[in-house]
């Protein structure tokens, strides 16, 4: 399946939830304390990050997308720390602040990137419960009503303690609501569109599963009680489970090269999936994206984001290639995504029934002009009414198939019609490509393609060397034997 990035920019999302803040002390650990059997860190560094649901508004933010952030703080230094480090880095920040409370506070000590001790500091905030009084309710239905999707994020801390009102109140504007859960009362989230748990909160409530088959089958009983749209189930090494209403069980690997730290890779799930059902992609286009994702973050130290530059490296990694055979409409998504880059496109176009060294120089030469090469086939029955009934000698997914194990060759695209005008005139090249004795006003799409700002190129076959000569000599080759 295809893995294209819909326009992050355009969606806004809101996260409601436990926000938390997270220190990073680190430094060399060179010797044993004399006081106890422990290292002694000299600490030269200290860091401050989003943590929790904030987490989740950095990950959409660092994704180019649009958030608001609703929680709860204490009126301490802490608290102070975080809303002035979320307002600094462009969050639309709406944290309430509690004198009986302590914000939450995880400090991490580090050394050689070894993570030796963590101290949380909490408390206080239990008793209080977002959305429930009148002031809360008003401001939490007017963010709603301006966000595509709401994202709740539960890490048990008390700011949503009575999460069925926000859902209560968001699905009555029509809103997409994805919770990512905590304990194990998921019936405190019914009517959700979407949960997140990982596997071991799953089966926290329904049970171990043995094997797929049992997971998908208690994973839909409980969605069906539940009345959720979809459930996610993250499974670690083992990638990702999405059962969603109507359709099949879909069951992702890990995308992860190298586990660094697995800090925080739930709230960068969470926050990909939102953002992406809120651009607009389907629900198993939006588990993939957050599956890549996923798959970055936990390559990185800490709690870590990931951006939309490191998204597509990810996706456009040989083994997820959105290179090679294409349908128009995939290619027509694969070109937004280059053009995103900054890549300039070449495309050309032919028969290309055996492919021989003139096909080759060429279609080298004209890769050489941009960044990515199209080559568009034309159908057989196109062959035949430009070549004669004898032809194609390779069928079309044949002829294909070799283009595109082309190094030189990005894409390959079939047409059907008589000329590939239609097709360069939807797609808009920056060079359309062609060889021979071509002149610029003979070429098909030319007109289009320069009357957008691009050009058109024709370069020289190489002498001697046509298909329709090797089929004559290869007939010769035959009345001698």
């Amino acid at each position: 399946m295809r893995i294209t990035i819909p326009p992050f920019h355009q969606a806004r999302v809101l996260v409601v939830g436990d926000v938390m803040l997270d220190r990073y002390w680190s430094g060399a650990a060179t010797r044993i304390s004399p006081e106890a059997p422990v290292p002694v860190v000299h600490v030269t560094a200290i860091e401050e990050r989003p943590g929790g649901a904030a987490n989740v508004a950095l990950n959409i933010l660092s994704l180019g997308g649009q958030v608001d952030l609703l929680g709860l703080v204490g009126q301490d230094e802490a608290g102070a720390a975080l809303e002035n480090l979320l307002r600094r880095i462009g969050i639309g920040c709406h944290l309430q602040r509690h004198a009986q409370g302590r914000t939450s506070t995880k400090l991490r000590i580090l050394s050689q990137h070894q993570q030796l001790l963590r101290a949380d500091f909490e408390g206080g905030l239990g008793d209080l419960d977002l959305g429930l009084d009148d002031d809360q309710a008003a401001g939490y239905a007017q963010l709603a009503h301006a966000a595509d999707v709401i994202v709740l994020s539960d890490y048990g801390k008390g700011a949503l303690a009575s999460p069925s009102t926000l859902i209560e109140r968001a699905r009555s504007l029509d809103k997409c609501v994805i919770v990512d859960p905590k304990g194990t009362d998921f019936s405190r989230y019914r009517g959700a569109t979407l949960i997140t748990p990982n596997r071991a909160e799953f089966e926290a409530v329904v049970g171990r599963c043995a094997s797929d088959e049992e997971l998908v089958e208690r994973g839909e009983r409980l969605r069906h009680a539940t009345q959720w749209q979809g459930l996610l189930i993250t499974r670690s090494e083992q990638g990702m489970t999405l059962l969603w209403e109507g359709q099949p069980p879909l069951h992702l690997p890990t995308r992860a090269r190298e586990v660094y730290d697995v800090t925080g890779a739930g709230d960068t799930v969470v926050a990909t999936l939102a953002l992406a059902l809120a651009a607009g992609a389907q629900p198993q286009e939006a588990v993939r994206l957050a599956n890549a994702a996923a798959g970055i973050v936990v390559g990185k130290l800490g709690t870590a984001a990931t951006t939309v530059a490191e998204l597509s490296r990810a996706l456009h990694a040989p083994e997820a290639s959105g290179f090679g055979l294409v349908s128009e409409d995939e290619l027509a998504s694969e070109l937004r995504q280059a053009r995103a880059r900054g890549e300039r496109i070449v495309m050309t176009n032919g028969c290309f029934d055996l492919l021989h060294a003139g096909h080759i120089t060429y279609l080298e030469q004209a890769r050489g002009l941009g960044d990515r090469l199209i080559v568009a086939v034309n159908a057989d029955a196109s062959v035949a009414a430009l070549k004669g009934p004898s032809r194609p000698i390779n069928r079309l997914e044949h002829r294909m198939a070799v283009l595109a194990a082309l190094k030189c060759v990005d894409w390959v695209v079939p047409f059907t019609e008589e000329t590939p005008e239609r097709l360069y005139c939807r797609l808009l090249p920056d060079i359309i490509v062609k060889g021979g004795d071509y002149t610029g006003a003979d070429i098909a799409g030319g007109p289009c393609v320069t009357a957008n700002g691009g050009q058109v190129v024709v370069l020289d076959f190489l002498a001697g060397v046509s298909t329709t000569g090797m089929i004559s000599r290869m007939g010769e080759g035959r009345s001698d034997r």
